[in-house]
């Protein structure tokens, strides 16, 4: 892969990343590359191809890394409880385990 397309990759994973303000394991997924990489890309790459992007991406990454804990407590009580809650409210793509 030509150094070139990383960058670009790099840029487009944030431009991603920050439109649909979500996480690097979401970004890994969509763009097919490990989360190491996601992170590499946006951590060491991005600030030498936009600066100013590198800057947002960053506050995102942030904020993620904060809120880790509730998100995980949140999906521990969706395994547990059987009940899909997120934090803008129910969950209703998600069945419960008693349906299987």
């Amino acid at each position: 892969m030509h150094r070139e397309s990383i960058e670009e990759r790099a840029a487009a994973m944030a431009a991603w990343i920050l439109e649909n303000n979500t996480t690097v394991r979401a970004a890994a997924a969509v763009f097919g590359v490990s989360k190491s990489t996601v992170h590499k890309d946006l951590v060491e790459r991005l600030p030498r191809v936009n600066a100013a992007l590198s800057r947002q991406v960053r506050e995102l990454l942030d904020r993620n890394k904060a809120e880790r804990h509730i998100r995980g407590g949140l999906a521990t009580r969706r395994k547990y409880r059987g009940g899909a809650f997120t934090e803008s409210g129910p969950d209703t793509g998600t069945a419960s385990p008693s349906a299987h």
